[in-house]
């Protein structure tokens, strides 16, 4: 019972449409009731039970319609995850479970899929899962050169490290499982073995094939979304700079390149053969977005695109093709970059145009922390519109950029609406707004755009804040005029002054005759005094003291 009464809530947004129903109902019911009373039918009467019948039915309809659309709304609410902004989370509270549950509207949401590696692919991760579960993480499976950890040793496993960290990420308690995964076991017989190799070698043991251990970790470790390695081969990522070195240990790429004041030519990996895992292939060609980046371009991007038949089945793919731009360049990879260079980089490496969309930040990044940045050789990427659109990218600006810590950041919200926006605006454009996943997205962008207007109102007062204090405490400026005809306003002054001294005089003496007299004798005594000034030395403090004595 309490389930049926939550539908009358004020947070259902329900009762509106139940009244035009209704409204629509008395409009007919006005229709009949003129047709059974009606004795003469004049043009007029006529035209307006007409008229009721007509907007009496259109109500009617109208109500139906969006009942059933909130309806559908509620139930997205409902089963939405608790990390969504407090205003949903509030409307998600109605008991609309005890009338219709239904967690596959959640899990028809759109396919994504992430291709990347690092911190990169993690924040967009973050930000995608609120709103579909239908997330597949495309990432690196390399050592970068380091030496193995004794968990790895001991466990006999690959590089997995990137690949526990998209994991962690679809989590729905981030912190906690990425706590987990890196946890080291203090036990004698476990000594300095991670958690998450643990589970891996488990997992592997138990499926005999380590794709299949961690595309199935969704189901076991409940995650919103899967994660798969790019490939089953463990693979080394090398560079050739353009004076012809050859690196061939990742984490000395940026060290080398400095070094040598030489820029990275091409990257690529051995053996150059290797095979994509199980399910990527697949995951790319069905997906309806493809999200390439952010992250470090030629470690941790590129290396993706270089495995066998990647590159090819996304530019077969009619997924929409999205890069996130990094907000500042890297040392020894990306020096003086743009975004035209970055997009560039991966044209060259994919042997085709693969991006049709790129997502950069256009937001105002604090000083202090850009500094920190220049002091350790980067900078903000440039901006170059013509260049990029030259290339048929189109670009979406976002202020995309945040501060954690003494970091600069993508905001995983941002970037994940303006992934969902575009994919809406395809739904709607294929006249599919009824469609479960139209409604899915519009129902939690409505929410997340409202989380974002407040954050740019309290930004907005908050630059109007800083311009006030600062305008306080600026020294006042002279205007041009003042500082540049100085002199010339002292002269016009003066002139005046000795005007009104002139008029003076001649109003006392009645000649001007006598007012020059008068201006030179005081030249004379002004003259004298100075000469006797000059004449007469002050006498020293310790004689003086010694005279008064």
């Amino acid at each position: 019972m309490k389930g049926f009464f939550g539908w009358f809530k004020g947070s259902t947004k329900i009762k509106r449409w139940m009244f035009l129903i209704l409204v629509g109902i008395v409009l007919v019911c006005y229709g009949i009731a003129e047709i059974l009373v009606l004795n003469e039918a004049s043009i007029q009467e006529i035209i307006k039970i007409v008229a009721s019948f007509v907007v009496g039915f259109t109500f009617v309809i109208l109500g139906i319609v969006y009942i059933q659309k909130r309806t559908l709304e509620l139930v997205v609410e409902a089963n939405a995850n608790n990390e969504l902004d407090d205003d949903v989370t509030k409307k998600a509270q109605v008991n609309i479970q005890s009338l219709i549950f239904n967690k596959k509207v959640y899990e028809e949401g759109p396919k994504v899929v992430v291709i990347g590696g690092g911190e990169g692919i993690n924040t967009i991760i973050s930000g995608l899962k609120k709103y579909t579960s239908n997330i597949t993480a495309i990432v690196t499976v390399s050592d970068y050169g380091n030496k193995p950890t004794d968990s790895r040793i001991a466990l006999n496993l690959l590089p997995f490290e990137d690949v526990k960290g998209a994991i962690a990420s679809l989590a729905k308690d981030s912190e906690v499982m990425d706590y987990m995964m890196k946890y080291k076991f203090k036990n004698d017989r476990l000594k300095n073995l991670s958690f998450g190799d643990v589970y891996l070698s488990a997992m592997n043991e138990v499926f005999n094939d380590i794709t299949d251990s961690i595309s199935n970790s969704n189901r076991v470790l409940n995650i919103e979304g899967k994660v798969l390695p790019v490939t089953a081969d463990e693979i080394t990522i090398c560079a050739e700079l353009d004076d012809g070195t050859v690196v061939k240990e990742k984490d000395k790429i940026p060290e080398v390149a400095y070094e040598r004041v030489s820029k990275i030519n091409r990257i690529y990996i051995t053996p150059s053969n290797c095979r994509p895992a199980p399910g990527v292939l697949e995951a790319i060609s069905e997906a309806d977005a493809i999200v390439i980046g952010p992250g470090s371009l030629y470690t941790n991007v590129i290396p993706n695109l270089l495995v066998k038949n990647v590159a090819k089945t996304i530019k077969e793919s009619k997924a929409y093709k999205i890069y996130v731009s990094n907000i500042m360049t890297e040392p020894g990879q990306t020096d003086n970059y743009s975004i035209s260079e970055h997009l560039q980089a991966i044209t060259d490496h994919a042997g085709g145009k693969i991006i049709d969309y790129c997502i950069c930040d256009t937001g105002e990044v604090v000083p202090e922390y850009i500094r920190r940045y220049n002091m350790q050789g980067s900078e903000l990427v440039e901006i170059d519109l013509n260049k990029v659109s030259s290339m048929g990218v189109n670009v979406i600006h976002k202020h995309m950029s945040k501060i954690e810590g003494d970091k600069i950041r993508h905001d995983a919200d941002t970037v994940a609406v303006a992934i969902m926006e575009l994919i809406r605006t395809d739904l709607k454009f294929k006249d599919k707004q009824y469609d479960t996943q139209y409604i899915l997205l519009n129902s939690k962008l409505k929410g997340q755009k409202k989380k974002e207007k407040k954050k740019e109102n309290i930004q907005k007062i908050n630059k109007k804040a800083q311009k006030r204090i600062e305008n306080k405490y600026k020294p006042k400026m002279k205007s041009k005029f003042a500082s540049k005809y100085q002199e010339r306003i002292r002269d016009i002054k003066a002139s005046n002054e000795t005007r009104l001294e002139n008029i003076k005089l001649y109003e006392q003496t009645g000649s001007l005759y006598n007012v020059k007299k008068i201006k030179e004798e005081e030249g004379k005594h002004e003259t004298a005094r100075k000469k006797e000034k000059v004449k007469t030395p002050k006498a020293p403090k310790k004689q003086a003291r010694r005279a008064k004595h």
